[in-house]
């Protein structure tokens, strides 16, 4: 009975903690895994192991979906590392807990009171009934998605003059990095060598789109799609402005690098409209890129760098701050703009508490990307446009870069590693797991107004 007390009471202690810190270590954990097991011989090619840095910069940018990389993939890694890889996009993808709720569904039928509220939380669900089948119906959306896009970049490689087997695990190992808004490529150049093949290019792209719209938005959409007029305030939030920003930085880009030599300046009108397309896309946090990043105009990083910030929409695979906080906010100066006294969206008042919540998550983010954009300045001599870029993103979870990665040096590339955990697992919760209070306070300070503006 001695032997089972230590392990009673660690699972007490687990159960214990706050649904925060309990996201915050399975993160941890997973990356600690991943960078074990990269660090093994078998995971890398040639003799010996990969170094520290390559194997946790590695772990970190599969596991927090981010797609940054430090070596390439393709040549790196062995068919081992690959599936290490892929395995930890997925896992960070879809979340650690939510696997985690999966397995004790199947293994014990049952979740515990702690499991089922951090998997609420970390799934964004509005409580905590029928939480077993929202497991199953993400899971479900999951395998589907990947499921089809690899069945059509299988075909795709196989015309292509791939072989059968090699097909197929390109198909399956693009698709989970895509739906899970990852990036990696199994191409030493990413997909460059497929600029001009939208049987690759555009299913990838839906992929990302529908792992970025979030879980909560996908499984309205199915349940509501004949009557769009049943969607809640969040899904509209989420498809309008996934739909703004995907033209939005469509244009942009079209316009800013159409007569570019180094990327779009030299391909067809066709495929200079599906590049640009496909970029904006990419730049909702999926990373991939078929053209040469480091080749783009200024003031494109710049509308990318934009972009990259603002993200997909919550409890999905995206990162960013999330188009509901952009949202929020926007709808807030508009309605100080107006002098309301309440901010309104598509016909619902937003809680006082939701402007809170936004505001400190965009401010958060704006600090901490300001402070490692001017950390990585000061450690290196690159300029500040593509060092802003590496830095969001990261903090994105995007993978897009101009190159700098593997040339910033260890230091930078830990400030990186810092940005991708934190945008991954979010600034709020990576807030509240360092500074929790034990207990609510019991009082209230007097209120005084500071002159503002």
């Amino acid at each position: 009975m001695q032997a089972t007390r230590p392990r009673r009471g660690l699972s007490q202690l687990w159960e214990r903690q706050h649904p925060a810190r309990r996201i915050f270590t399975g993160f941890v954990i997973l990356n600690l895994v991943g960078w074990a097991l990269l660090m093994l011989p078998m995971s890398k090619q040639g003799p010996g192991g990969a170094s520290w840095i390559e194997a946790l910069f590695t772990a970190v940018s599969a596991a927090c979906v981010t797609g940054l990389t430090v070596v390439d993939t393709a040549t790196h890694w062995t068919p081992f590392g690959q599936v290490v890889i892929l395995l930890l996009i997925q896992l960070g993808g879809l979340g650690v807990m939510v696997f985690a709720s999966l397995v004790g569904i199947v293994v014990v039928k049952r979740l515990t009171l702690g499991s089922r509220l951090t998997t609420a939380q970390e799934a964004h669900a509005a409580g905590i009934g029928g939480l077993q089948s929202l497991v199953v119906s993400i899971l479900r959306i999951a395998l589907v998605v990947e499921g089809v896009v690899a069945l059509v970049l299988w075909l795709r490689f196989w015309m292509r003059g791939e072989d059968p087997l090699h097909a197929l695990w390109l198909g399956v190992f693009h698709a989970v990095s895509s739906y899970n808004n990852a990036g990696f490529a199994l191409f030493s150049d990413n997909l460059m060598g497929f600029v001009d093949d939208p049987w690759i290019l555009l299913p990838l792209a839906a992929a990302t789109i529908i792992g970025g719209l979030g879980f909560p938005v996908i499984m309205q959409i199915l349940k509501h799609a004949p009557h769009p007029r049943r969607f809640s305030m969040h899904t509209w939030l989420v498809l309008v402005g996934t739909g703004s920003l995907l033209l939005v930085g469509t244009v942009a880009i079209a316009l800013l690098e159409w007569n570019n030599p180094g990327s779009l300046g030299s391909l067809s009108p066709g495929t200079r409209i599906l590049e640009s397309f496909f970029h904006s896309v990419q730049t909702r946090t999926a990373g991939f890129n078929a053209l040469d990043i480091g080749q783009f105009e200024p003031e494109t990083l710049l509308v990318m760098d934009v972009l990259m910030f603002i993200g997909g929409g919550p409890a999905g695979t995206a990162g960013g701050i999330k188009i509901t906080t952009f949202g929020v906010l926007a709808a807030i100066i508009i309605a100080e703009v107006r002098g309301d006294t309440t901010v309104t969206l598509f016909g619902k008042r937003l809680s006082r508490a939701v402007h809170r919540e936004a505001t400190t998550i965009a401010l958060l983010a704006v600090g901490l990307c300001f402070a490692a954009t001017l950390a990585i300045m000061h450690l290196t001599d690159i300029d500040h446009d593509r060092v802003l870029f590496e830095v969001v993103s990261a903090f994105g979870t995007v993978g897009l870069s101009t190159g700098i990665t593997a040339s910033v040096g260890t230091p930078s590339q830990l400030i990186l590693i810092a940005l991708m955990f934190i945008g991954r697992v979010g600034p709020i919760t990576v807030a509240t797991t360092l500074a929790l209070r034990p207990r609510r306070l019991m009082y209230e300070l007097p209120k005084e107004r500071p002159i503002i503006g």
